[in-house]
């Protein structure tokens, strides 16, 4: 029986679906980060991952790039042939079912990405905090704590999120909030998990809050906008589908689609499968054999 495998290495963690060759997932695997680790945690994480089999294909797809990985992973994997990937376009491979389309991504930051039936690829944002990703979790957050301290210092409206995001961190104010971001004590990823509180606020009538979320998705639909342009012909059908815990918000989610689907032609579906099963169709690509998946765990929307 012949093997394939799809891997899904990030920062929080790694996940792993190893398939036949009739499109089955025979084995799914949970490990440690790959990503901002020691060389001694990487390797422990890919040989949970793949186990002692041998595969014919086996895919990688790691954030934070595959330059410094690609090595190391072939020291411990058994396949006949590798294939190094981008986090994007794993997730776009399992959202669509292999199929063409565009693929936005939003957690802690965002990035639009897409691929056409001839195989041409393109991207929008994902430049970082510092000078992009628009619509992500962080950037939300940052956009909410502003709206606080203009309130706080007289020169904007009044808002709930002042006292909102207090509470949620014990800040004494709005100010003492913003010294405490550019501590250790708040990393990158504990601010954006401020986002949900935000989502509350704005759920409950905040108009400042609400204008947050209703900017975020107009930035995500614009990403994903400009993948379309740049890969699919004025009229021609194209699935758009998104992934990422700010989709988790109705709102940013319903003004999303609405902007897409604006176009007629946007198809916006909720992902089918995620991100490692997405590395599994890559593998069964490079291999040269087209399946359909089967016992592949489905993406929540």
């Amino acid at each position: 029986m012949r093997l394939f495998l799809g891997v899904d290495g990030g920062q929080s963690g790694t996940t792993a679906l190893a398939g036949d060759e009739t499109g089955r997932v025979v084995r799914i695997a949970k490990s440690g980060p790959t990503n901002r680790v020691s060389r001694a945690e990487f390797l422990a994480a890919i040989r949970a991952a793949a186990g002692d089999d041998d595969y014919e294909a086996a895919c990688f797809g790691f954030s934070g790039g595959s330059e410094d990985k690609e090595a190391m992973t072939r020291e411990v994997v058994r396949a006949a042939k590798f294939v190094f990937a981008h986090d994007a376009l794993i997730a776009l491979e399992g959202a669509t079912a292999g199929e063409p389309g565009v693929i936005t991504i939003a957690g802690t930051g965002s990035i639009a990405f897409g691929r056409n039936a001839e195989g041409r690829t393109a991207r929008a944002g994902g430049w970082g905090f510092a000078f992009g990703d628009e619509g992500g979790a962080f950037d939300i957050v940052r956009q909410s704590l502003r709206a606080a301290l203009r309130f706080e210092e007289g020169w904007g409206p009044p808002t709930a999120l002042r006292d909102a995001l207090l509470e949620a961190t014990g800040a004494r104010d709005a100010n003492d909030l913003l010294h405490r971001f550019y501590t250790d004590e708040f990393p990158r990823p504990k601010i954006a998990a401020l986002a949900k509180v935000v989502d509350q606020v704005a759920l409950a009538g905040d108009a400042a809050a609400r204008d947050v979320l209703n900017g975020a998705a107009q930035s995500l639909a614009t990403f994903a906008a400009s993948v379309r342009t740049q890969l699919f012909r004025a009229g021609e059908i194209a699935r758009v589908s998104y992934v990422g815990g700010v989709f988790r918000s109705a709102m940013v989610l319903s003004r999303f689609r609405a902007l897409m689907e604006l176009e007629e032609c946007n198809r916006v579906e909720a992902p089918k499968f995620g991100p490692a099963a997405g590395a599994l169709l890559e593998a069964y690509r490079a291999a040269g054999v087209r399946v359909e998946l089967k016992d592949a765990p489905r993406e929540k929307e």
